[in-house]
């Protein structure tokens, strides 16, 4: 069975972690997959990437904090650059004939360099399914039924895909309801719970003996996801930490994320130099096991950050971005109102209120009794499999019947 998977990757690294996850999941259950990736992440290759995974990097292209996209290392334009990515994105799909297409988020990619694929497997692979997989929350209603109305996105959704997979539940945020699906991509939509993580690969103890952390301690760890715009949250966090006595009980690890400006991190280092209790880290690929070893965690509001705190079970004090979309501060308010977390608006920072909301949640002694629905992984690869069989199945179908109705020669002596 094959797989061809696009990542949408123009901001920070919540998508290609996302789909990476899974893709792993995916190769644990279904042993004869191959797994073709999709991505213009400049952080790909500092993943582990599972065996049964290969991968194609695309040029980068970028959306700051405007959304204006912008063509990040090359000296070319955005649109020889999309010219680029797509050709690039259809040799692999004519080559790789996968038996399902996943793709994330948007249906025609990011500016539309989908548009000759998908109409390649419409007329030349049509037993290919077309899978759609969308987060919880992708914007306010206004804005994204604004924004798939201009670009006719029902209507694609409709001619070219299979099925929508949205990694999230109604009780938290109904997609089809807040969006005003047609009752036609309604019915192609499944729910298939928020994206439960697996404990880190790294034990607690050995954390927090490594952070030299003692057992009267307490730990926070403090991250903005990629970084890329984590400078407010992380500088928010130091300026509340400052008002602690000296003598205090509080360890802090800050792990600012690959993607945070330089110059930005450089502010960082030298805010937390002369602070013994505070480490600064750029990068992990396994932050469940720090997630694991913190008593408290301090973040933004992004979607795999929040299904790390959840499936972590740690108190959290979340800070949501809340530019240019409104994803996050949808999602922190929902899901506080649940119980899951304590939210503190990124407009309105107080450095003593931030620190009595840390030191409130480093109290907790338990997490919400509110039971979310973490079996993402498992639903979607279910929907996966049960489409890939379909696929495979017509395929051999069609190949079995060309052979037989192919007109075969008599030559007579």
């Amino acid at each position: 069975m094959r797989l061809l998977v696009y990542s949408h990757d123009a901001y920070g690294l919540g998508n290609i972690r996302r789909m990476l996850a899974i893709c792993e999941h995916l190769l644990s259950e279904i042993p004869e997959l191959s797994i073709l990736l999709l991505s213009g992440s400049p952080m790909l290759q500092g993943f582990r990437l599972p065996k049964g995974l290969d991968y194609i990097k695309l040029p980068c292209l970028n959306r700051g904090e405007t959304g204006e996209v912008a063509v990040k290392y090359l000296g070319m334009g955005v649109e020889e650059t999309v010219k680029l990515r797509s050709e690039l994105i259809l040799s692999a799909a004519i080559n790789f004939r996968p038996h399902l297409f996943l793709v994330d988020k948007k249906p025609y990619g990011l500016k539309n360099e989908l548009t000759s694929t998908l109409k390649y497997f419409e007329e030349k692979l049509p037993d290919t399914k077309l899978v759609l997989l969308l987060r919880d929350i992708l914007d306010s209603p206004e804005k994204t039924i604004s924004e798939w109305q201009k670009h006719h996105y029902q209507e694609t959704i409709e001619r070219f895909y299979h099925q929508i997979l949205v990694v999230g539940t109604p009780d938290v945020f109904d997609v089809a309801k807040e969006y005003q699906f047609s009752p036609i991509i309604t019915q192609k939509t499944r729910y298939c719970g928020y994206i439960g993580r697996q404990p880190g690969f790294v034990h607690p103890s050995f954390i927090r003996k490594q952070l030299d952390v003692s057992k009267e301690e307490s730990l926070i760890l403090v991250t903005p996801g990629g970084g890329e715009d984590g400078y407010q949250l992380v500088d928010s966090y130091l300026s509340a930490l400052a008002l602690l006595p000296e003598q205090n009980s509080i360890k802090s690890l800050i792990i600012c994320g690959p993607e945070m400006p330089a110059d930005q991190k450089q502010l960082v280092f030298q805010a937390a130099e002369n602070n013994p209790r505070v480490q600064i880290g750029e990068f992990t690929d396994d932050l469940m096991s720090y997630m694991q070893a913190a008593d408290a965690i301090v973040s933004m509001a992004g979607y795999n950050t929040v299904c790390e705190i959840l499936s972590a079970r740690k108190p959290a004090v979340i800070i949501p971005r809340s530019k240019p979309s409104q994803e996050q501060s949808i999602r922190a308010e929902k899901m506080a109102n649940l119980g899951l977390f304590k939210v503190v608006h990124p407009d309105n920072i107080d450095s003593q209120i931030l620190l009595d909301t840390i030191l409130s949640q480093l109290q907790t002694e338990k997490s919400s009794d509110y039971q979310l629905d973490m079996n993402g992984l498992p639903r979607v690869s279910d929907q996966i499999l049960m489409l890939m069989s379909q696929s495979v199945y017509n395929r051999q179908l069609t190949k079995i019947y060309q052979e037989y109705s192919a007109p075969s020669l008599v030559v007579s002596h």
